[in-house]
């Protein structure tokens, strides 16, 4: 049945994305993918000796009331996969309906994976859902970043949105490791002094690994004037860093320094250019 049949009148699109990622040698292939609109992937990419890079997309454009997006991802033993987006997510105006992401990976043991989006931008009256779980297998390496802006910030539409809400999980065999979760809605003083203050630009990354992380925590900084870094051990297996910037170009160069860290620390990789336009 069409989406027209099953709820006559709703507003939105149903969007999914399946992938399969196995180590194949000393590479990482996309095995297996599924998409139906409005999501879709470009070909994968090799940028490394290892890690497949795919760069999800939504060629309509942007995220809309009533849209529920689900993204399942499977990587194998050994794989190393690295998704990433082409450029920020646009959030658009709802009615009522919110706009709806769930984002849902497994890491066998000895799998990689690096959850790199660029952040999303919530326009005024926004309503966005998103919950991302990783499963995290025994010797897995989980890098993961969820950003945002608070609008399009130049325009004067920071905090404008009408709700947003974040949910960021974390399990392995042991139980839970992390669960993180933000909701922010309409008429709070985000902006203000105990909360972002007066940075409208912020971000979450969790590393999970089995490698000491000692010198990524050390050496953690922001990579501006502009921006704050703060990170916690968790209570086994990782750490959680937020980042605090007062511009895009603040937060994009402080989470890829972020990302270059735990890359050379927990991998022992060089940095990745994803050589976007």
């Amino acid at each position: 049945m069409s989406i027209a049949e099953t709820a006559p009148g709703r507003v939105g699109r149903d969007g999914a994305l399946r992938l399969v990622f196995e180590r194949r040698g000393a590479a990482t292939v996309l095995a297996g993918c599924r998409s139906t609109l409005p999501l879709q992937v470009l070909a994968p990419v090799a940028l490394d000796d290892a890690a497949a890079v795919v760069s999800m997309l939504n060629p309509t454009g942007g995220v809309l009331g009533g849209d529920r997006l689900t993204i399942e991802l499977e990587i194998g033993p050994g794989a190393h996969a690295c998704l990433t987006t082409p450029s920020a997510t646009r959030v658009y105006r709802s009615s009522g309906a919110p706009a709806v992401q769930t984002v849902h990976a497994r890491l066998a043991p000895g799998a990689v994976c690096e959850w790199v989006p660029e952040h999303t931008i919530p326009s005024p009256a926004a309503i966005l859902e998103q919950a991302l779980t990783f499963e995290v297998g025994d010797g897995a390496t989980l890098i993961a970043v969820d950003a945002w802006a608070a609008g399009r910030v130049a325009r004067g539409e920071a905090w404008s949105f009408t709700r947003l809400a974040s949910a960021l999980t974390v399990r392995d065999a042991a139980g839970l490791v992390l669960h993180d979760r933000f909701v922010l809605e309409a008429g709070g003083r985000w902006g203000a002094l105990g909360f972002a203050d007066g940075h409208p630009y912020f971000a979450s990354v969790v590393v999970v690994t089995d490698a000491p992380l000692g010198d990524f925590l050390d050496a953690l900084r922001p990579a501006s004037d502009d921006a704050r870094v703060g990170a916690a051990r968790l209570p086994r297996r990782g750490a959680l860093v937020r980042c605090l910037a007062r511009g895009a170009p603040a937060l994009t160069s402080t989470l890829e320094a972020v990302w270059t860290l735990a890359r050379r620390t927990l991998l022992a990789a060089a940095p990745l250019a994803l050589r976007k336009c």
